[in-house]
């Protein structure tokens, strides 16, 4: 078994003990949420083993249930690097229900803003290639993620994105004029910050990769990153501020909202 798959055990083994703990007080998850003021959807995934018990919950938890600090004792024994699963199934979960995302690409356009052509170039250029059936899985999962955008009560929503990212080019020039239309219809929306980071400028703070930041609905602040043969959650206070720091330094850097739907307006009239 690998670390990764080691590590979700033990979440699940902690949310099995948690369940059994709250049945055993005669609670149903929604009476532990009114109880405590803990989201109900927080403590179901805590019981699957989806998300992380945070060590200042794990206490409040041990002291209402009365298990005498074993919730905390099993927080402390999961290992720092590995508190998230390092899977982008357990980033989409949670990017459905967070309040707040930022998100900055330097490659691509980001998944929640590509339009259902440019995501079919983009994903069509993996290596090793996907089938047919598997491309139009992925595709379908990609396009879906967007109803986080047009829900009733969407999240707050900030991209930065480097200009090469728009420039590369994907998909035919139809393909990658839908894309600029698409972009330029999301910066409109009121939930929605879009920014693009010029290629002319001197100053860059994201040349170590892309990232994307989160806030969940119990206001955890939590990074999630990827790599060529990776993912991994950041989830450590310390760690979280310095890639919140390079997130301000980017929108400082980047052109402003108004500059940037200009940008997307010249690139349309480029077509």
């Amino acid at each position: 078994m690998t670390p990764t798959r080691r590590n979700h055990s033990a979440m699940r083994m902690l949310g099995r003990q948690l369940a059994t703990a709250r049945r055993a007080a005669g609670l149903s998850q929604s009476g532990l949420s009114t109880a405590l003021n803990i989201n109900e959807e927080t403590i179901a995934s805590i019981e699957q083993g989806r998300r992380t018990l945070k060590p200042d919950i794990a206490e409040i938890l041990d002291d209402f249930l009365g298990t005498k600090g074993t919730l905390a004792a099993g927080v402390a024994n999961l290992p720092e690097v590995d508190q998230f699963p390092l899977w982008a199934e357990e980033y989409m979960d949670q990017e459905r229900v967070a309040i707040a995302l930022s998100w900055y690409d330097n490659a691509v356009i980001p998944g929640l803003l590509q339009s259902e052509s440019y995501a079919r170039a983009a994903l069509q250029n993996r290596v090793p290639a996907y089938d047919e059936e598997q491309l139009e899985t992925t595709l379908r999962l990609r396009i879906n993620r967007q109803e986080i955008l047009r829900r009733k009560c969407p999240p707050t929503l900030s991209f930065v994105v480097w200009e090469p990212a728009l420039r590369l080019r994907i998909g035919s020039e139809e393909v990658r004029g839908e894309q600029v239309r698409f972009l330029r219809e999301m910066a409109e929306l009121p939930c929605l910050s879009l920014q693009i980071l010029p290629l002319e400028s001197p100053f860059h703070a994201g040349l170590n990769g892309p990232f994307t930041l989160l806030e969940t609905p119990d206001h955890q602040h939590v990074a999630y990153t990827e790599s060529q043969r990776g993912s991994q959650w950041v989830s450590d206070p310390e760690e979280v501020s310095i890639l919140a720091r390079k997130y301000a330094m980017l929108r400082t850097q980047a052109l402003t909202t108004q500059d940037s739907v200009g940008l997307l307006d010249h690139m349309l009239g480029e077509q």
